[in-house]
């Protein structure tokens, strides 16, 4: 029922999709077989926005989420001689188990043991109805074996908000150990196991299905005593994907068109969080549940866990779905200060989940849509005078009378429509978010806890110092493999135009594992581009939603609910001047001790040669260990230290490995990632080292190679407007690679990883790049090492050509010993004189 494994170019974690999406709703709560039948119908006319193979029966997925149908269970539950308890006191969980007996064996006693283990009582299982007439044969043969299980609240969970905390923590033990467990067994049908749903309040009936099969397969769904005041339906149309029944939406709270570009990075970061992550609600029920987003999954069943997890935490509904896919904020002069100060206050508890995305939501008890802050996905909802609320992706997916319609309108971009069963009525999105943002005072707590780098002024000399350099400009550059070219192409337009300079979208030179020259680290890295994401954001015109604020330093218990008691340092933008690195090394003295500085050096012993790499790299991680766990909460992986004795680690190298090492070990949350370097140049360059953790960069080198080129250029610029143009120039350039992603913000784009290896091996990339894909093979450590102490041969070495200048370059014309190109004179000539 999964993804197949990776082979060839195709590669599961490439998995996206883009859909329909609605629902249907009774403002007052009340139950009835119509909504059921309505919102059936709304997939139904959502049929076209899904797929369909070469076999005509065999789609992408489709399902409805309800509301848990009391009295059809209980019919159920008369005619097999069971008692369930109240409404709210049983939960269902919606099992799609292996067609193997022995595997769905296995399953089966392991979940009951885990009820038990819990405290809950088991009620017993139910064999799902269902009319296989109609489904393609494809779909047969991956059919589970579908089965309820009926679980009732035990004497531990006082109310049903601690009993749905419980079942959370059964599921997560049942399913997490399932791939490990079935490797140990030799019994591969175990991993097959999935719940689609696991609730007191809700149920997801999904599957490999058409739009138009979800009600005729489903036997439930056409029962009379199927009610439901609300139905949130959803059909998929993946793309360049393998569809299977478990990949159908809706999830377990959500039902979502678009996609999470920075999915990679989020899961990431969640990971990263074990350590630090506490919560007075879960208690240990906490530590059961790791990893709280299982790898492997799709991007809508990860921002799903997510979501899970901060309502499990204590969050609302709408609270957490606004932490998650904040409104723009950091642009807009014209949003309330209290509105602004909430989702400020929240941007250092969870990194946006960026992309396209119209997302639908429900816990049961309320039921939502939003789209993020760029709006790029349809969404539009009426209201009828009879108190239902229809919402789909188009207008139409209903035959509504128009006298009947109070109300339309469409979802705007970050707005949010929320109906309350509770309160009976539809809770306007102004409304709503004032609600939330007066509900604690983040003004206040913003006040005590945030620092803005800009705002500091005490440079401490002690804390401050940085190696003397004992080398020339020259030196230094070549040791970081600069070109006349980096000079005459790119550092000159960007201090004097304060814009990232164009060049076309082709080249002929090779890439970089075939090219004979030794080659920076980041050019082996591809920008990954948004699959479903049409058009780009246009970084320029829709500046109001692109941000490039940065947070440095720890991050705050996601689920500790402190009143605002944790230290915050924000920057405008990630370059930072040396200046500014001056402060963060200051910052303990600035701040009384809320920040601590530790610099980790990234060059090693030139003597050691390129076998020397590997070890260095094992100390720098244990160095930064050493230092988080001395509460050391800033970071700065710092090169100045290179010079003839000394060899800079690739930049890109350094920062990666540290950051998953910090992953690794539920570390990273408690420290931020300042990269100084003398390497980094590029917009390129930026954006890798920002994917790979980097929350602040400081070009040193490039500055001084700035200042150089302002004296012998005479340009009309005083040093600190050249440096202004720059870092305005990579920011420019910054914003326009994450709008080709699909991506918003910084904040987001920060350890996501978005990139694909080409010409590095597989082992490199797991142990220092872990998660990112590599689909053509190449180099490794040891060749990287070599080419790295190449250029530092050419700097410190005897060589005469590089005595007095820089390697000229060759990437972007030819040059006499540059890098080679596809079309030159030589073998233009013959193909200019045969086409004669």
């Amino acid at each position: 029922m999964g993804y197949p494994a990776p082979q060839g170019l195709y590669d599961p974690r490439n998995e996206h999709d883009a859909c329909g999406v609605g629902f249907v709703a009774h403002i007052k709560g009340a139950k009835s077989h119509a909504i059921v039948t309505q919102a059936l119908e709304i997939l139904k006319n959502l049929d076209h926005r899904g797929a369909v193979g070469a076999d005509p029966l065999l789609g992408d997925g489709a399902g409805i989420l309800i509301q848990t149908p009391d009295a059809l269970f209980r019919k159920w539950a008369d005619q097999e001689g069971l008692k369930l308890p109240a409404a709210g006191d049983y939960a269902v969980a919606m099992c799609f188990l292996p067609q193997d007996q022995a595997s769905r064996d296995f399953i089966v006693g392991t979940f009951e043991k885990f009820i038990a283990k819990e405290g809950q009582r088991l009620i017993g299982w139910r064999d799902v109805p269902v009319t296989t007439e109609g489904l393609g044969k494809t779909v047969r043969e991956q059919m589970p074996v579908i089965r309820q299980c009926f679980v009732a609240r035990g004497e531990n969970c006082p109310d049903q908000d601690a009993f749905e905390r419980k079942i959370l923590a059964i599921r997560k033990q049942t399913q997490n150990p399932l791939a490990a467990l079935a490797e140990k067994h030799g019994m591969p049908g175990i991993a097959d196991l999935y719940m689609p749903s696991f609730s007191s309040r809700t149920v997801v009936y999904k599957g490999l299905l058409l739009a138009t099969q979800v009600g005729s397969f489903y036997d439930d769904l056409r029962d009379p005593a199927c009610v439901s005041a609300l139905g949130l339906v959803h059909q998929r149309f993946s793309t360049n994907t393998f569809p299977s029944w478990k990949l159908a939406h809706p999830y377990r709270f959500i039902a979502h068109n678009g996609e999470i570009n920075t999915v990679r990075g989020n899961v990431n970061w969640m990971n990263a969080r074990r350590r630090t992550m506490e919560s007075e609600l879960l208690g240990a029920d906490l530590d059961k549940m790791w990893p709280l987003i299982p790898h492997g999954q799709s991007d809508t069943a990860c921002l799903d866990n997510a979501l899970e997890l901060l309502l499990a935490g204590g969050y609302s509904l709408a609270h957490a779905v606004m932490m998650l896919i904040p409104e723009a904020w950091a642009g807009n002069p014209l949003m309330d200060a209290k509105r602004r100060a909430f989702y400020e206050y929240h941007a250092a508890l969870m990194e946006p989940w960026d992309g396209p995305a119209a997302v639908a939501f429900t816990d049961g008890r309320q039921i939502g849509a939003t789209l993020d802050r760029n709006g790029l996905r349809p969404a539009r909802f009426l209201v009828t005078d009879d108190d239902l609320v229809v919402m789909a992706s188009e207008s139409g997916v209903l035959p509504i009378k128009e006298d009947n319609i109070v109300r339309k309108w469409r979802l705007q971009p970050g707005r949010m429509l929320l109906i309350d069963f509770d309160q009976g009525r539809i809770i306007e999105d102004e409304e709503l978010k004032a609600s939330l943002a007066a509900a604690e005072p983040y003004e206040d707590w913003l006040e005590a806890a945030q620092y803005k780098l800009k705002d500091l002024e005490v440079v401490e000399p002690e804390l401050a110092a940085v190696p003397q350099e004992t080398t020339t400009l020259l030196d230094r550059q070549q040791a970081f493999g600069y070109t006349q070219e980096d000079l005459s192409r790119f550092l000159e337009p960007m201090a004097q135009n304060a814009d990232d300079p164009l060049g076309s979208m082709g080249t002929d030179t090779p890439i970089a594992v075939l090219s004979r020259r030794s080659r920076l680290l980041y050019d082996y890295f591809k920008q990954n581009f948004a699959q479903v994401t049409n058009p780009p954001i246009d970084p320029i015109r829709e500046e109001l939603v692109m941000s490039l604020v940065s947070m440095i330093g720890p991050r705050p218990n996601l689920l500790g609910m402190e009143a605002g008691t944790h230290k915050r340092l924000e920057v405008d933008q990630p370059i930072l001047t040396n200046a500014e690195v001056a402060k963060i090394r200051s910052v303990e003295a600035a701040l009384d001790g809320a920040f601590r500085t530790e610099t980790i050096d990234t060059t090693w012993d030139a003597a050691s040669g390129p076998a020397g790499l590997e070890m260095a790299i094992k100390e720098m991680c244990w160095a930064a260990t050493e230092a988080v766990l001395q509460d050391k909460n800033i970071l700065i992986l710092s090169d100045r230290a290179q010079g003839p004795d000394r060899i800079p680690m690739p930049a890109l190298l350094a920062t990666a490995a540290v950051h998953h090492h910090l992953v690794r070990q539920g570390l990273r949350m408690q420290t931020g990632l300042v990269v100084e370097t003398g390497e980094a140049r590029e917009v390129h360059h930026f954006c890798v080292l920002a994917g790979y953790g980097a929350e602040a960069i400081n070009p040193y080198v490039a500055f001084e190679t700035l200042e150089e080129l302002r004296v012998r250029k005479d340009m009309p610029l005083d040093a600190k407007t050249v440096q202004k143009n720059y870092i305005k120039a990579v920011g420019k350039g910054i914003l326009k690679v994450m709008s080709k992603m699909g991506i918003s913000t910084y904040q987001s784009y920060c350890g996501a990883q978005i990139f694909d290896a080409v010409g590095l091996s597989s082992a490199f990339i797991e142990k220092y790049f872990t998660g990112t894909a590599t689909t053509i093979e190449g180099i490794g450590l040891a060749e990287v090492a070599e080419e790295t102490v190449r250029r530092h041969h050419a700097a410190y070495g005897d060589n005469p050509i590089y005595k007095n200048m820089l390697d000229v370059g060759g990437m972007y014309g030819l040059r006499l010993r540059g890098e080679e190109h596809a079309w030159t004179a030589q073998n233009c000539r013959p193909a200019a004189r045969g086409a004669r």
